[in-house]
């Protein structure tokens, strides 16, 4: 079989869905796109591509023909059913390397273009990163290349996957019944995107749901909190530089200020947000607040119609 480049057969139909998407958006009277969102979106698209195609695709097949060099298992066949089983198991890698890209700043600071639109649209999901090389996060499919699955196979493979990531980023579908149990969709993607506190560090498959349903980071979309979407302090800027690399930029000057090696490490690879002093919130702690926020509100509910206070209550109070 000969492997290809799916995406670069898809651009045409990227443009026409995202010009009928915002027809759709028109008529219902929702402005969903916006000129300049839509230029960062589309400018970091073409950046990605021409990062890919000048040397990130050259580093990461190299490495990817190394690892395979020293495969485990001999002479893969190429078939259906090899190609399905290196699908699933690039769509695990994945859901690894996307939940390292919010877990880390690391590979945050790659990560972080693509959720700097407070936009959801389709043109959002081709706002990609130009430093992924950089940040090595094609370090995830290296195993896949180990088992003996050949590179060409993984990358046509992951081509496939993020073809599927285009059409979730949508708000023109709802809930989509039983298929929601194993497929990622806009609803759980909608919430992957969502800076509201109840949705934080939730829903990082690309294809299959069914990984964050296994790993406890499946969050549901909930109809009385719609999802607002962006980063924790959003950009507003009309420099496209600044939206490529303002968290690396960041992570620069937060070292500089790095009084050991420990505040080192913690500027580079804890979660985004850490501080020695711990005075930034990080989404751990926001997500904390906010289940703490519950707790307390739930706690009130249960006050007796009388007046007095149930024990039950007093038993999920938390401290201050």
């Amino acid at each position: 079989m000969e492997f290809f480049d799916p995406i670069s057969y898809a651009v045409p139909f990227f443009i026409i869905l995202m010009i009928a998407e915002g027809v759709a958006l028109k008529l219902r009277g929702i402005d969903g796109y916006d000129v300049k969102d839509t230029f960062f979106s589309l400018a970091m698209g073409i950046g990605s591509l021409v990062v890919k195609i000048v040397f990130g695709a050259a580093v990461s097949y190299a490495a990817h023909s190394w690892v395979y060099s020293h495969r485990l298992i001999e002479n893969v066949p190429v078939n259906w059913w090899t190609i399905l089983i290196c699908f699933v198991l690039y769509d695990l890698a994945y859901y690894w390397q996307h939940r390292f890209g919010h877990e880390y700043r690391w590979f945050w600071a790659s990560h972080v273009n693509h959720h700097s639109s407070q936009r959801y649209n389709l043109s959002t999901a081709l706002r990609q990163t130009w430093t992924g090389t950089i940040a090595l996060t094609f370090i995830f499919g290296l195993p896949i290349a180990l088992f003996g699955f050949p590179p060409e196979m993984i990358f046509f493979v992951a081509a496939w996957n993020l073809l599927y990531q285009f059409w979730i980023h949508t708000e023109l579908v709802d809930r989509m019944g039983p298929l929601e149990w194993i497929f990622n969709t806009p609803s759980h993607h909608r919430v992957h995107h969502a800076t509201n506190p109840r949705y934080l560090d939730s829903n990082y498959a690309g294809t299959l749901i069914i990984w964050d349903r296994m790993f406890g980071t499946f969050s549901p979309e909930v109809a009385e909190d719609p999802p607002r979407y962006g980063i924790g302090k959003n950009l507003e800027t009309n420099n496209l530089l600044i939206v490529a690399f303002h968290e690396w930029i960041a992570m620069v000057k937060d070292l500089k200020t790095a009084r050991s090696l420990r505040d080192v490490y913690g500027y580079m690879f804890r979660t985004p947000g850490w501080t020695p002093d711990g005075s930034r919130m990080t989404t751990k702690k926001a997500k904390a607040n906010w289940k703490r926020k519950q707790e307390r509100l739930k706690a009130q509910e249960s006050v007796s119609p009388s007046g007095e206070d149930d024990p039950a209550a007093k038993a999920v109070e938390p401290a201050e």
